[in-house]
């Protein structure tokens, strides 16, 4: 006899502050695609800060970065479950990495979300290596940590 896994929404409880910040707000519970609605999400929060100084913005980046190796690993405890797909935490995170240093504008945002979610999904290497092998809220963060920073790298070259 299987059993099937809980639904996100049972796992996660917005109304606990680290499941509300790793599942972005709610996002992450979307039934289908959730790391592209976090990532969408990601899109206005960076806005809000797109305005700081770099320096700052940058400062802000590495810090959701280290909160969320410990925002990641605590819901993914909770929930039993190793990098559950609600977790977008990460996404954010990632999507704010490949912004960094490009002007914002819509173009730029879109080219972002699309470059970002690219090598989130397809995991070229070494993402899935260290997707498949690192484990805990480190392992969570880290490959989408990787996959920010090569949209960055390629954000750099187009603009």
């Amino acid at each position: 006899m299987s059993t099937q896994p809980l639904p996100a929404h049972r796992l996660f409880k917005l109304s606990n502050p680290i499941h509300l910040l790793a599942v972005g707000f709610g996002s992450g519970l979307a039934p289908k695609a959730p790391g592209t609605f976090g990532t969408a999400v990601a899109v206005p929060l960076f806005l809000l800060c797109a305005q700081l100084p770099l320096s700052y913005l940058i400062g802000l980046t590495i810090i959701m970065a280290l909160a969320g190796i410990y925002i990641c690993d605590k819901a993914a405890k909770d929930a039993g479950v190793h990098d559950h797909g609600a977790i977008v935490w990460d996404e954010i995170v990632g999507f704010f990495i490949c912004m960094l240093g490009i002007s914002v504008n819509w173009m730029t945002l879109l080219v972002g979300f699309i470059l970002f979610r690219f090598f989130d999904i397809v995991k070229p290497w070494p993402i899935r290596l260290i997707d498949r092998k690192v484990r805990g809220g480190f392992g969570i963060m880290l490959d989408d940590v990787i996959a920010g920073l090569m949209a960055l790298l390629i954000m750099h070259l187009i603009f």
